[in-house]
């Protein structure tokens, strides 16, 4: 599990912290190119177990490597070997190692035996760094198991630590409670088959902070300009604070998001058997409808829009978080195929346009007159389809079959298919 604190160091530590996290930054982007350049002109994996050798001459004779931790050098060609093990994986997302830039998030990587934790009282702690000594944070939750890794990292409102804890904590049994569909929206970020109103995120930026943000984007727009008319592309001090100050409000804005999608997923996953979702393809939906210069887009601005909202709902970490805490709490994720889910009706089965003009809030079905919230009925689709398929993800596009029984109330479940054999 991870553990994630505010960390609190002094002038002189946060000095020396800035100073690693470039070093570390750079000893990722040498080692990715030294990777590269072997492949390409001998076809030679190189991995972390020779490059730490190389890493031991350059610290010998680069006095601002000597000052960077041998420790974190390691751990960061070790994350190398991972970052690469993730692109050859077929089954991983991830796409070939980046290198990082210098407005890259600050972050120095340490294995678990380098560092030790140290209680101060109820709220504070301490822990020991190597060539840094003892940093000071927030024990805002017990730590409560063996300290695996650890990374200092620098974000938009300050210095934090996270380590990795090893806590022991073994797959539950199925709970065998009811499950339920749940319909990942705009409009309402999540829609639960078993509920009867949905759940709305609360807005992530307040009116001024969008105001806030807006003249700052503008601000930063104009120093950009002139540093590349009168400075040769060099960031001034007021444009660094400026971008700082950007950074302060948007980290502010993806932790009150984040807040309240691990209290969804949570609830979710405690509450529930089975939690059945849409198989959301987020990269195709987030598509930009800009076009090109022969074939320009319709509508870019608003577009665009869509997808700034789509993102702020974060499907994709929702589905991310769902998968480990189901395997916690005994439950069951199963992803669905997201076809014509907003257009069939939960009642009868028939999948029409018609039974939802203009993507409005009501779907009236104009086959058997049933009558729901939009996304309330494709949230009980959703649940019918996993029930159904047992969360099997096919990439067919037709409709499922059309076979519903009454359910009480609101929902309306699919009706237990008949033997292959029976007439």
């Amino acid at each position: 599990m991870g553990r994630k604190y505010r960390a609190y160091p002094t002038e002189a530590q946060d000095q020396v912290l800035t100073g690693w996290g470039h070093t570390g930054r750079a000893v990722w982007n040498v080692a990715l190119e030294q990777r590269v350049y072997l492949y390409q002109q001998r076809g030679y994996t190189l991995r972390s177990v020779e490059q730490c050798k190389h890493l031991t001459a350059a610290r010998a004779d680069l006095e601002w490597m000597g000052n960077f931790p041998a420790q974190a050098g390691q751990q960061i060609l070790r994350n190398l070997d991972r970052a690469y093990d993730n692109f050859w994986n077929p089954e991983h997302p991830a796409a070939f190692p980046a290198r990082k830039k210098r407005g890259h998030r600050l972050s120095i990587p340490f294995p678990g035996q380098a560092v030790e934790v140290r209680k101060l009282n109820r709220k504070w702690a301490q822990v020991r760094i190597p060539k840094l000594g003892w940093l000071r944070f927030r024990l805002s939750r017990a730590v409560g198991g063996t300290i695996r890794n650890a990374t200092i990292s620098r974000g938009g409102t300050g210095w934090h630590i996270s380590f990795g804890v090893h806590i022991g904590a073994r797959l539950a049994p199925p709970n065998g409670k009811p499950g339920c569909g749940v319909d990942f929206g705009v409009a309402a970020s999540a829609y639960v088959s078993t509920e009867t109103a949905p759940r709305f995120m609360p807005p992530s930026l307040t009116a001024n902070e969008k105001a806030r943000i807006k003249h700052l984007e503008r601000k930063k727009a104009r120093q950009v300009t002139y540093a590349r008319k009168h400075q040769g592309g060099k960031y001034s001090r007021r444009l660094r604070k400026t971008i700082g100050q950007i950074g302060k409000l948007r980290t502010r804005q993806a932790n009150r998001r984040q807040d309240f999608t691990h209290k969804l997923t949570t609830g979710l996953a405690k509450n529930h058997g089975m939690v059945g979702i849409e198989d959301l393809r987020v990269k195709n939906m987030t598509g930009s409808a800009r076009g090109t210069a022969e074939a320009p887009g319709a509508n870019v601005r608003a577009k665009a829009g869509l997808n700034r909202s789509i993102l702020d709902n974060t499907p994709g970490e929702r589905r991310r978080q769902l998968e480990y805490k189901a395997r916690l709490y005994g439950s069951e994720l199963r992803a669905v195929p997201p076809f014509h889910t907003s257009q069939t009706c939960a009642a009868c089965g028939n999948a029409d346009p018609e039974s939802r003009k203009g993507c409005g809030r009501l779907f009236a079905c104009i086959h058997c007159g049933h009558e729901d919230d939009a996304d309330h009925n494709a949230s009980v689709e959703i649940e019918a389809r996993a029930r159904r398929t047992g969360g099997t993800v096919t990439n067919s596009t037709r409709s499922t079959p059309k076979v519903r029984v009454p359910a009480t109330g609101r929902r309306r479940t699919r009706e237990t298919p008949k033997p292959a054999n029976a007439s």
